[in-house]
């Protein structure tokens, strides 16, 4: 069974940082996309920001030039570095991994179990 978990949230003042950190562990072949998605108030899941197994990326306009989303293969683990952090960026925060559990599979998708961030005065 493949799982992921995540670590890092936290309460935070506007201006502030936080590193997220997701890790995979369980039985596959290979890790393709990695991800994070966010959950305010509302129903809706949005995307944060993603990167390919070859490292390019791929931002929503309201994180872009504030968050950082990087991959370190060897753990099978993403990052989110999150600066200049605004009221609005709080939300649950869920890492998601496109893989391949064995060779020739079409991709499964997995989640984290999600980590608060805060972002509050």
């Amino acid at each position: 069974q493949v799982q992921l978990v995540e670590s890092g949230g936290g309460l935070v003042q506007p201006g502030g940082s936080l590193r997220l950190s997701c890790a995979a562990s369980g039985s596959f072949f290979s890790i393709d996309t990695m991800g994070w998605y966010r959950q305010g108030p509302g129903p809706q899941r949005e995307l944060v920001a993603t990167i390919t197994w070859g490292g390019s990326t791929d931002y929503a306009d309201f994180v872009k030039g504030r968050f950082t989303i990087s991959r370190d293969n060897a753990k099978n683990t993403v990052y989110l570095e999150m600066n200049s952090l605004k009221p609005e960026d709080t939300a649950v925060y869920y890492c998601n991994f496109a893989l391949f559990r064995r060779k020739w599979d079409l991709l499964s998708n997995y989640w984290g179990q999600g980590t608060q961030v805060t972002v509050s005065s």
